[in-house]
């Protein structure tokens, strides 16, 4: 008899009939199962059945994925893949356009299923659709449903994407530039052309050909979010695999069509929020934005250029208006040289006979230089302050306005991460870099102004100089925090975080995380932790039990498909499933069809060890991934396996099931939480004791008396 845990309890259906309760060994092969079904039935050639979940996703169940199913599933003999996959490439052939579009409506819901895509496939299906498409016959929920079929095949990333024809590029091409198109098949189309780009060397020449910005633009000024973000999915695609050369170019067009202005208009301020994929697309679009700088960033100055050098003596010029001067002094070359030497000491170079030779470290390299420039010429009073207000100072007291401008436009690329590629799973875009066409140039020039106002406050001298940077590092993140929704609110943030400022936020943060260390804060710490801790495991279950909508990410492209999970109030069993889209708040326990009892589970793994990390190279790759990946493991070769949303549900879920395990809480969140928990609970305990000095060590204990010949009298 095979042992309890090899058994599963379940309910089958078969249409006509009362479902049937059955016991099923998990150790025979599902062949024998399939046929003891059928043959309860009286159902001939069992090989042409197979077991389905009847949950909604209607998966078939396989040798690979049989561990999945739990107590009290309901599954559904039905139709094997391969027969079901045969009848469909039959019907879809059908000269009735009605059998036709029920065949392609059916086609799209199975082909999420990884088993029937397969036999699907193997019947050389997408090419029978990719014929469909071509021949330009089928047009409106036809042609829709062609697509969506297309797209999940396409999804599971069995067929390459090479093997597609230019005919069929120029058709999906075709969907998307004409404007008065469906809906529905314009977002398939835009879903198509993402994949092409992204998966194709090939084929992102051919739609370059086929597609350009002036064609995508009118998409983005309409009110369909999820075309809105399939085309910036595109555009963002078109720009990540075009060659160093000619992303320049592209950003050349995307300014003259004013992509920027009708974002900010149609996408960022039409709505209350934006979240999801189109908060990814906007940010994945912002860093190769921003990318653009790398070369500038990693060229560095030649100083025998003329061009270059004339850039400097611009910079001199507009400071100190000398250039007529010299002119018309007309004085010798020693003069002259001693002029310029004491001009570029005055402007804050730090190589005062040749400040070319500032520009050669990379990075910033020369896009430090352009910056200067920039805000010499469009902050003309700013910039002509700042120089002559520092040089008037004693030496040890000036804010060198050329050092800092090299220090500050590397500080600036390394919080914008210039010259990254975009991660798949960030959101964080800042709205404020979409309402100028120059925002990073306008972002130093904002930044550099801080600069000399925290130089002044903090009374620094040259000695001080990495101290003030770091201070206007915090300062910069401290605002960016807030996601301003513009520079100039940017700037307005910045005006609240003076160095003063920065001292008192400081100065809080110390004393929550130092506290006291005497012996006896030390001890009170120690007795109350515990009380503490189990704090926060509650609130970490409390967490659990609201649950989190988890997103499923392939290797091949970013999906929208989500799943929920949530654990029973009871703490006893964890419900999951997929959803069509993310929920709005808490998803019933109900609607989860699948349960894993919280028993069962034998480990919660990590990063690596993880068995979709280890299955999926791609992602494997991908750090980012690779950090918010976790894993429960149970029975045999059970495995729920988990990507994270972020990093903060990541310590959330890995602190809650180890805690349901009887495990230590390890994340960085729960320390931080102690952290934070512990020194507020100290505080209100030590209030009665404030200005009182508690000693290191405990009073002495008095001497024995030296009788008890003694009692307390209460009269």
């Amino acid at each position: 008899m095979p042992p309890p845990s090899d058994i599963v309890k379940v309910a089958i259906e078969w249409p006509g009939a009362f479902p049937k309760l059955m016991e099923i060994d998990q150790k025979k092969p599902l062949s024998s199962i399939i046929k003891e079904v059928s043959d309860g039935w009286s159902l001939p050639n069992h090989e042409n059945y197979a077991l389905q979940h009847a949950d909604g996703t209607n998966f078939y169940i396989t040798e690979k994925n049989r561990n999945e199913i739990k107590h009290g599933a309901i599954l559904r003999l039905t139709t094997s893949p391969a027969q079901n996959a045969l009848q469909l490439h039959e019907r879809i052939q059908s000269s009735s356009m009605d059998a036709k579009l029920e065949a392609l409506k059916d086609l799209a819901r199975l082909s999420r299923d990884v088993t029937f895509a397969q036999e699907f496939i193997n019947l050389d299906g997408v090419s029978l659709l990719t014929q469909l498409v071509e021949s330009g016959n089928d047009f409106g929920d036809m042609l829709s449903f062609t697509l969506t079929a297309f797209v999940e095949l396409m999804d599971h990333g069995i067929v390459s994407w090479d093997t597609f024809s230019v005919a069929f590029v120029k058709k999906i091409a075709s969907f998307v530039n004409k404007s008065a198109n469906d809906n529905q098949i314009l977002q398939r189309s835009l879903a198509i052309l993402e994949s092409m780009v992204l998966n194709s060397h090939d084929l992102y020449q051919k739609v370059a050909q086929e597609i350009t910005i002036g064609q995508l633009i009118p998409h983005l000024q309409g009110t369909d979010k999820e075309i809105q973000t399939n085309t910036i999915a595109v555009i963002n695609a078109l720009f990540l695999k075009a060659p160093d050369d000619k992303r320049q170019e592209i950003a050349l067009i995307l300014a003259q069509k004013q992509l920027r202005s009708i974002i900010l208009t149609h996408m960022i301020r039409s709505q209350d929020a934006v979240v999801g994929e189109m908060a990814h697309q906007l940010y994945v679009l912002q860093v190769l934005t921003f990318n653009l700088l790398e070369e500038r960033m990693m060229t560095k100055m030649d100083p025998q250029d003329q061009a270059q050098r004339d850039i400097i003596f611009e910079l001199r010029r507009i400071a100190f208006d000398a250039e007529s001067e010299l002119n018309n002094t007309g004085g010798s070359i020693e003069k002259r040289k001693s002029m310029y030497t004491r001009d570029y000491k005055k402007l804050g170079f730090i190589n005062h006979v040749n400040p070319a030779m500032d520009f050669t470290q990379t990075p910033p390299g020369m896009l430090a230089l352009d910056n200067m420039l920039y805000f010499a010429k469009n902050h003309q009073d700013s910039y002509i302050r700042i120089v002559l207000e520092n040089s008037s100072r004693e030496d040890k007291h000036e804010c060198p306005f050329g050092r800092s401008s090299i220090e500050l436009t590397k500080m600036l690329c390394e919080i914008l991460k210039v010259g990254e590629l975009p991660s798949e799973t960030y959101n964080e875009f800042h709205p404020m870099f979409f309402t100028h066409d120059r925002s990073f140039e306008e972002f130093f020039c904002i930044c550099i102004q801080l600069l000399n106002k925290t130089w002044k406050e903090m009374r620094a001298t040259s000695e001080d100089f990495n101290k003030v940077m770091q201070v206007v590092k915090e300062q910069i993140m401290r605002a960016l925090t807030t996601k301003p929704s513009s520079l100039d609110q940017f700037k307005s943030k910045l005006q609240n975080l003076s160095y003063t400022e920065i001292l008192k936020i400081r100065q809080s943060e110390r004393m929550n995380q130092e506290d006291f260390q005497s012996r006896p804060i030390l001890e009170l710490k120690e007795k109350i932790q515990p009380e503490i801790l189990e704090l926060i495991k509650q609130q970490r279950l409390n967490r659990l039990v609201e649950g989190t909508c988890f997103r499923k990410i392939y290797s091949r492209r970013r999906q929208d498909k989500v799943w929920y999970c949530r654990l029973s109030p009871n703490h006893k069993v964890l419900h999951y499933g997929d959803l069509e889209e993310s929920p709005q708040g808490e998803v019933p326990h109900d609607s989860l069809q699948d349960k894993l009892p919280v028993a069962d589970i034998k480990a919660v793994v990590t990063g690596k060890d993880c068995p979709h990390m280890k299955e999926k190279g791609a992602l494997k790759q991908n750090k980012e991934v690779l950090e918010l990946a976790f894993s429960i493991l149970y029975d045999t070769n059970g495995q729920l396996n988990f990507i994270a949303p972020d990093r903060h549900e990541y310590c959330v879920w890995t602190d809650g099931l180890n805690a349901l395990l009887g495990k230590d809480m390890a994340s960085e969140l729960t320390q931080n939480d102690l952290d934070t928990l512990l020194s507020m609970e100290i505080k209100l305990r030590l209030l009665d004791l404030e200005n009182i000095q508690i000693p290191d060590a405990p009073p002495p204990i008095p001497k024995e008396p030296s009788n008890y010949d003694f009692v307390y009298d209460c009269n």
